[in-house]
């Protein structure tokens, strides 16, 4: 039987936060499915912290390029994704956070002919390869006569992003603009339900584990019945660890990966704001010490972290000057090791 502490460590090498980094940005979204990415500064520095190249303008290239994406696939929560990725997920990871979105927008009379109507206007803005700014969009509807005001705008977007017209592309400055799925993605393989959810599992449990069934429904938004419907299938790819008489799922290969960078493992990182170690599992005690949960998670808000041996041991801010290292938070005191530890580690930390 495992510890929690082991879980840790083998999940800093899972998702190749220590170890051999994946060798694009792409290869990083298209092994763990997706990463969380509705802070856009701090989705990059984690792509950029998993793969070879270390900086946000790889990732930059990577999202001009089309080589990733940006979008709503799960969770109603953006994600970066791999293009091929994108529809699947689409198909079978929004429907209900939808139920629920869908009756907010008829509560603000965004009625089926009002969304016609945005559609019309954002195609007709769109197509033959053009893209265009978040807010120059909604003024186009502003300017058609739609009420974007209470959110509706946002909900407007929302929707027409879950639907697969349109999404996040490339980028202008410090911000993406969006673009139509159709033009920007180009065409991929289909797969049916049963299909997506097996591959989704294999992946997550690849990218993201040690972790449960349960981890992995919470992350997806899909139901624990059909999560443990799709599993089994795909057991014999994966696997088991027991921690705490709790079955964990995780790729052969990861203990390995742990063993050739266990020194590694055991020292410091600095982590953006909704990193995957931390919001990528249901279960966080493994990373995230329970007795202070809600310092690094508090009101739908993941904090920058600091790490160390795959325990949060602190919050951390950009520091105030521009040559001053990052402002922390201990969770409880630091050690001299870790203190000494943070400056160096800011000085790599992938920013713009």
């Amino acid at each position: 039987m495992s510890s929690l502490r082991e879980v840790a460590l083998l999940r800093l090498a899972a998702q190749r936060l220590v170890g051999e980094p994946h060798a694009t940005p792409a290869d990083v979204v298209r092994f763990a499915t997706c990463t969380q990415a509705q802070d856009f500064p701090a989705a990059l520095s984690a792509l950029a912290l998993r793969c070879l190249e270390r900086s946000v303008a790889a990732v930059t290239r990577a999202l001009d390029e089309g080589e990733v994406v940006r979008s709503w696939p799960m969770r109603g929560t953006l994600h970066l994704v791999a293009p091929e990725d994108l529809r699947w997920m689409l198909a079978i990871g929004p429907p209900r956070v939808e139920t629920s979105a869908a009756k907010r927008r008829r509560d603000l009379g965004l009625d089926d002919a009002v969304l016609a109507r945005a559609r019309d206007i954002t195609v007709e803005a769109l197509e033959g390869g053009r893209r265009i700014a978040r807010p120059a969009l909604m003024g186009l509807w502003r300017d058609a006569g739609l009420d974007t005001d209470d959110y509706r705008g946002g909900h407007l977007f929302g929707a027409l992003a879950v639907e697969g017209l349109i999404c996040l592309g490339p980028t202008t400055g410090r911000r993406q603009d969006v673009v139509l799925v159709d033009e920007w993605v180009a065409p991929a393989p289909e797969l049916d339900r049963d299909e997506a959810v097996e591959e989704w599992a294999v992946r997550y449990f690849r990218g993201h584990g040690p972790a449960t069934e349960r981890d992995f429904a919470w992350w997806t938004g899909l139901t624990l019945t059909e999560v443990r419907r799709a599993v089994p299938a795909v057991r014999d790819r994966l696997e088991r660890l027991e921690v705490d008489g709790v079955e964990h799922l995780m790729d052969p290969a990861t203990p390995a990966l742990l063993d050739g960078c266990r020194r590694e493992a055991k020292g410091v990182l600095l982590l953006p704001a909704f990193d995957e170690l931390v919001v990528g599992y249901g279960e966080r005690s493994a990373v995230v010490p329970p007795e202070h949960a809600t310092r690094v998670v508090s009101g739908g808000m993941f904090h920058p972290a600091v790490v160390a041996a795959g325990s949060a041991v602190g919050t951390w801010r950009r520091p105030r000057k521009a040559d001053g290292p990052p402002e922390v938070a201990p969770l409880t005191s630091l050690s001299k090791a870790v203190a000494a530890a943070v400056p160096a580690r800011w000085s790599a930390y992938p920013r713009a």
